[in-house]
């Protein structure tokens, strides 16, 4: 499967995206076994933007984890920043995913769930939002309007004869 070729102003924009992300999919010892693959390629599903921690110092080793990975699963390489790695891959149409298996061996339903159905209405009967008038809103607003605005903290306190003057009358 072909890579994704993005464009300078996507792969600046994934970049943003990715800033905050932790890694998904850290790779041990083992290094990119079949099992890591099937878990990156299971995030990317997940997550469509991801990062992959690769250990070891040799530079041009993770260069190739990073295109080998990118070319089995058509993703988009966005960036390598030390030992991370940014895989991209937009999710699948929801026509195109096939449907998660389930434990049980049950099987997920697809159709419109069973729902009470609303009472019947009688032609003549009208709906409960058609009944509001604006005198009737107009009368609710009045209500759930305050009585008064609220003053500053210091107004209350000086219409009971406090202040915060010093108690000797004078500016010390």
């Amino acid at each position: 499967m072909p890579e994704i070729q993005l464009t300078p102003k996507e792969r600046q924009a994934l970049k943003a995206r990715a800033h905050g992300l932790k890694p998904v999919v850290l790779l041990g010892s083992a290094g990119l076994s079949p099992s890591v693959v099937k878990e990156i390629d299971r995030a990317l599903l997940a997550h469509e933007l991801i990062k992959v921690k690769v250990p070891g110092d040799d530079r041009a080793e993770r260069e190739e984890v990073f295109a080998s990975v990118a070319a089995d699963l058509s993703a988009a390489r966005v960036q390598a920043i030390g030992k991370l790695l940014v895989l991209y891959r937009p999710a699948p149409d929801k026509d195109e995913a096939p449907a998660p298996a389930r434990k049980g061996g049950r099987t997920m339903t697809t159709g419109p769930r069973s729902s009470p159905k609303a009472p019947a209405r009688s032609p003549g009967m009208q709906s409960p939002a058609s009944k509001r008038t604006k005198a009737g809103r107009q009368e609710v607003e009045r209500l759930n309007r305050g009585t008064a605005p609220r003053r500053e903290p210091g107004t209350a306190r000086r219409a009971a004869g406090r202040s915060n003057a010093p108690k000797g009358g004078r500016g010390r």
